[in-house]
């Protein structure tokens, strides 16, 4: 007798081959049988009219803290992920320095916008090695599966110490001693190591990461950790710098091949439009051509929408937040906030002073309200508005049309202006949409052409981070409803879209038991109504530990998520299940 069986679904089985309609019975965790079943069942669940779809594989999340509090890994459970992986950017939380853990707090707090109170509150922090933090992890119970990457940062801390903070450079020795701690790390199950090179990645006090201009020398000797092992794959995220020559661009690459070529083993970096900087991709597709081509086992990860930020009174930053007459009332509780705004008085103030360095909460003010303020009228041009009511599906491929600049040439105001109306609006919940990177065209056709591209692995979701200003946990759940569904034009086939989500990720890990609907994999899967799969609309919530906010979103349409067999979320709900372990790799 099976354990379940869904009965006529159209599946979709992540191999990139077309849908078919079958059966598919599950035993014991696994996938028993496709086709036609006929056998008895403790379960049978009509899948007339639904989606099959294998599990989502999440490569790029920053669940590293979360981890020690929340047991369903949200919101990704909402969205299809039953696989992610943590330990991305060369930022995390072991191997632990003794009295590091304020230091790594910091760090992450800074890079990835998660408060510090919180993981201050919720990581334990009861590990010193990277081994006894993955067994520190796997002894909580969780829903999802995951798996660790060894950070960059970290290790460079716990050999260094203060050197590493200086961005000293690290010696003979320190390199020896940091590729024993990943070589340890890989050994234990550990399925990779990652690096952050990005100006934009900083500390909570402002400073650069440890190891953001570590040379050729250390990243080589640490990839040498790979060496006669057979799994394993490295991360990478850089700026590249192309806007300040070529030289630096192939300058930098180079140091990625050196990488991947000490390794040995698959390396992935961030995939970008970015602005400035436009054509940046175009140098960087045409370089892992012409390294694959080589025989170099390079990968470029890419989001399925832009990169971008919301703004909100309740979010991490506005443009009003430095504003004197706004920080009277900043502390109010939102809806009471909103009104006070729609005062005339003190529209009139707030318009006519200029920001402050803190705002209302004492905190610095984040460097891109400076930005935002320095450049509102040009930069309101990728501003829009959110959609945030109830039925309300967000858009993220606004038309320059519905922007605040033209809102404001409309209304014969400034954009400044335009902005302050709609987050004064209602009860303090309307937000903005602000796309950065991959929408200098103003539509997302340069995503299109990265996804169509075959070294492309979907990713960036960053699940888990930046959680006052981004939800991009959805961009799993967008990728099937924007690309597979909804767009007019060059839409994305459904089993390509599913492949991009599910087997290729799966693939590049070295995943043999999951990311396909085939007969002896695990039993990892969604059953999705086509008709209601939605994005959902992000809102905060304060469900974080000592009381940190997050945006929160939740999609909807996936009927059932199964992890080994077992349901762990049926129609937006969570079930008591988990089934979900640590990965180790190898």
């Amino acid at each position: 007798m099976y354990d379940s069986v869904i009965e006529g679904a159209t599946v979709v089985d992540g191999s990139g081959a077309p849908p078919l309609t079958a059966d598919v019975a599950l035993h014991d965790g696994r996938i028993a049988a496709i086709g036609r079943v006929t056998a008895a069942a403790r379960e049978t669940i009509d899948g007339r009219g639904a989606w099959l779809t294998p599990g989502f594989v999440d490569i790029h999340t920053h669940y590293d803290g979360q981890a020690s509090w929340d047991a369903t890994f949200s919101p990704s459970i909402h969205h299809g992920v039953t696989t992610v992986v943590m330990g991305n950017c060369g930022v995390g939380f072991a191997p632990l320095r003794p009295g590091g853990q304020q230091a790594l707090i910091a760090l992450m707090e800074g890079v990835e916008d998660i408060p510090g109170a919180a993981l201050a509150e919720g990581v334990r922090f009861d590990w010193q090695s990277f081994p006894e933090y993955m067994a520190a992890l796997d002894a909580l119970p969780h829903s999802l599966d995951f798996l660790v990457q060894v950070p960059h940062d970290p290790v460079r801390m716990r050999v260094m110490g203060e050197r590493a903070v200086a961005q000293q450079p690290a010696t003979p020795e320190d390199i020896a001693a940091m590729r024993a701690i990943v070589r340890e790390a890989l050994q234990a199950g550990a399925v990779g190591f990652s690096t952050g090179r990005t100006d934009n990645h900083r500390t909570s006090a402002g400073h650069e990461t440890p190891a953001s201009e570590a040379g050729a020398a250390e990243l080589a000797g640490i990839a040498g950790a790979f060496q006669g092992l057979r799994h394993g794959v490295l991360q990478m995220v850089s700026d590249f710098d192309l806007l300040r020559g070529p030289e630096r661009f192939d300058t930098e690459f180079d140091l990625v091949e050196t990488m991947a070529r000490a390794a040995g083993r698959p390396l992935s970096m961030t995939w970008l439009q970015r602005d400035p900087g436009g054509e940046q991709w175009k140098a960087m597709r045409e370089r892992v051509d012409r390294a694959v081509a080589a025989g170099l086992p390079l990968y470029l990860q890419t989001a399925s929408r832009a990169i971008g930020v919301i703004n909100g009174l309740d979010a991490s930053f506005h443009p009003f937040m430095g504003f004197p007459a706004f920080k009277e009332i900043a502390a109010l509780p939102l809806a009471e906030r909103a009104a006070a705004m729609r005062d005339p008085a003190r529209k009139a103030r707030v318009l006519g002073e200029k920001s402050e360095r803190l705002a209302g909460d004492g905190t610095p003010i984040p460097p891109l309200v400076d930005i935002l303020l320095a450049r509102i009228e040009l930069i309101a041009a990728r501003m829009f508005p959110l959609a945030a009511g109830p039925g309300q599906t967000p858009d993220y491929e606004p038309d320059v049309r519905h922007s605040f600049y033209v809102r404001a040439r409309q209304r014969g105001c400034t954009a400044l202006e335009a902005i302050y109306d709609h987050l004064a609006e209602g009860d303090g919940s309307q937000l903005i949409y602000f796309p950065i990177f991959n929408y200098n065209d103003g539509h997302l056709g340069t995503v299109r052409e990265m996804l169509e591209h075959p070294r492309a692995l979907f990713g960036l979701s960053d699940a888990g981070a930046h959680v006052g200003t981004v939800c991009d946990a959805s961009a799993t759940t967008f990728l099937l409803t924007h690309w597979a569904r909804d767009r007019a034009a060059d839409r994305l086939p459904l089993e390509r879209a599913v492949h991009l989500l599910s087997g290729r990720n799966a693939d590049y890990l070295g995943l043999a038991d999951r990311g396909r609907i085939q007969v002896g994999r695990r039993a990892d899967l969604n059953l999705i109504d086509p008709q209601r799969l939605s994005v959902g609309r992000p809102r905060i919530v304060r469900d974080l530990p000592a009381g940190g906010r997050r945006f929160l979103q939740k999609g909807e349409g996936y009927l059932r998520t199964w992890v080994a067999g077992q349901c762990v979320q049926q129609d937006g709900e969570l079930t008591p299940a988990r089934p979900g372990r640590l990965v180790r790799a190898g």
